[in-house]
């Protein structure tokens, strides 16, 4: 898979290096179905690998930024063990590739965030979020351990007692909030939150791309000695996926949108 075979990401790369990608599902949120969730597992190898690109800037499509996974495609009676599997692996593929990647990575969180592409925007080395923009980790709402990224990333960024308010009851939160406890780097007015990523990525394509890719490779060290707790809440998740709690709780939110 390349750029030009993306289906559910644009890409379009600018000047002096910046290359922006765009979550493109905007009828649905740009919820992750099974296609963006393959192209994400290879999106930060490929802008690694692309010379051309110094500065990633990665943003959602109309008014949310990733609306969580596409529950339509969720199988309730717990059969899909592959399937499972292989969302499994590219969950791993997500988070190690944005952790690898030499090039910064900035996201600009425009809109509601959930799921996996809440994960990808908090696992932006800078992220814009807008201050009206609401964000959730609802794994524990529908009968999942919180896996994909939570475990890991919201008690470095947060604290423990944030971390597990948050992922325990499944409370939401706008972006000032996010950021006034940590959890983003910055929180502007929605109509600004491109404009501020752009700018920022602007200031990094600046910078000496390996001083920029040995300073980010320093910082997170943090993250990898955090793998383990990653790699057990994303075991976790898989072992809830095929629980009875899950199926209901699936099951009856499905139900719930085949009425609307």
């Amino acid at each position: 898979m390349d750029f030009d075979s993306f289906e559910r990401i644009l890409v379009d790369r600018r000047d002096d290096g910046i290359a922006l990608f765009t979550l493109n599902r905007p009828k649905r949120m740009n919820v992750t179905d099974a296609r963006m969730h393959a192209e994400l597992a290879v999106l930060f190898r490929l802008i690694d690998e692309d010379e051309t690109i110094r500065v990633a800037v990665i943003t959602g499509a109309g008014k949310a930024f990733s609306a969580g996974g596409d529950l339509a495609e969720i199988d309730t009676d717990g059969s899909d063990y592959a399937g499972t599997i292989r969302m499994m692996r590219e969950t791993i593929q997500i988070l190690t590739g944005m952790v690898e990647c030499r090039k910064p990575i900035v996201s600009a969180i425009n809109g509601a965030a959930a799921g996996a592409g809440l994960a990808v925007g908090l696992l932006a080395d800078i992220s814009v979020i807008a201050e009206d923009a609401v964000i959730a980790d609802g794994h524990t709402r529908i009968g999942l351990a919180a896996g994909d990224h939570a475990a890991l990333l919201w008690p470095l960024l947060t604290s423990m007692a944030k971390a597990k308010l948050y992922l325990l009851t499944c409370r939401k939160l706008d972006g000032r909030e996010a950021e006034r406890i940590g959890l983003v780097s910055l929180a502007v007015p929605r109509e600004r939150v491109l404009e501020e990523a752009l700018a920022v990525a602007a200031e990094l394509a600046r910078r000496s791309p390996l001083a920029l890719e040995l300073t980010k490779r320093s910082l997170n060290h943090w993250i990898r000695d955090g793998m383990a707790a990653f790699e057990a809440s994303l075991a976790y998740e898989v072992v809830t996926t095929f629980g009875p709690e899950a199926r209901e709780a699936l099951g009856a939110i499905l139900a719930a949108m085949k009425q609307r």
